[in-house]
């Protein structure tokens, strides 16, 4: 049997560490891909760029920056997408008080604040509270948001900044999707997800316990078990 073509998209600073478990545990089911969401500021200009090099038929999951460039694929290009699964995402506009947030993260990685941004920041709300002192939870984080470096990221805040609202695009889609959140995502709440789900008729919703907003990381294997029983829809 062949192995299904599937594309993950990463999050904010992030690379493909995001997906270690998955891409290893699902490797015999799937031809992985991770998506490179580093050279455009904008949420179509990533997707387009994502279409560009994709194949004509695949599975997409997406968790963050990458459920939200998912859903611009499904705005685009629905009829490429086999199977669908967002993790820990935001289909609402942006916010008046998040954008002010995000320009000043901006002013502070020009300023040479980039890493303050992910100590001081991020990693308080990105990971469970029990998991804020696993060293080598947290060297992961950091080492991601090194890598990616401050221009991407810039990119990565304009690309969020100027987001659309995808919330309409929610009922317009057909395939099989699985939606996964962290039960104490602080970054995402349950609710978006539990609002995606609700909207996707063709979706089910799969909360983890213990899990803030890396879900992927936090709590891997049971990302990557419900990832196979979504890929073997």
């Amino acid at each position: 049997m062949s192995k299904t073509p599937l594309l993950l998209v990463p999050g904010t600073l992030c690379d493909e560490r995001l997906w270690k478990h998955q891409i290893e545990s699902l490797s015999d089911l799937a031809e992985v891909k991770v998506c490179d969401v580093t050279r455009q500021d904008s949420i179509t200009g990533l997707a387009k760029s994502i279409l560009e090099e994709a194949p004509d038929k695949f599975a997409l999951a997406g968790l963050s920056l990458g459920g939200i460039i998912s859903l611009e694929i499904m705005r685009l290009a629905p009829e490429r997408v086999k199977k669908l699964a967002l993790l820990d995402t935001n289909p609402t506009p942006p916010k008046s008080e998040q954008i002010s947030g995000w320009e000043k993260f901006i002013d502070m990685a020009n300023n040479g604040q980039f890493l303050t941004i992910t100590i001081d920041h991020l990693i308080p709300v990105l990971i469970h509270p029990d998991r804020r002192k696993d060293d080598s939870l947290v060297e992961t984080i950091l080492d991601m948001a090194k890598k990616i470096g401050k221009d991407a990221y810039i990119n990565q805040l304009k690309a969020v900044m100027g987001r659309l609202d995808q919330r309409p695009i929610l009922a317009t889609i057909k395939c099989p999707t699985m939606v996964i959140v962290g039960k104490e995502d602080r970054v995402c709440p349950i609710q978006m997800s539990e609002f995606i789900a609700e909207n996707i008729a063709t979706s089910c919703l799969e909360i983890i316990d213990k899990c803030g907003h890396l879900s992927t990381l936090e709590q891997p294997e049971i990302v990557s078990i419900l990832l196979r029983k979504w890929l073997n829809f």
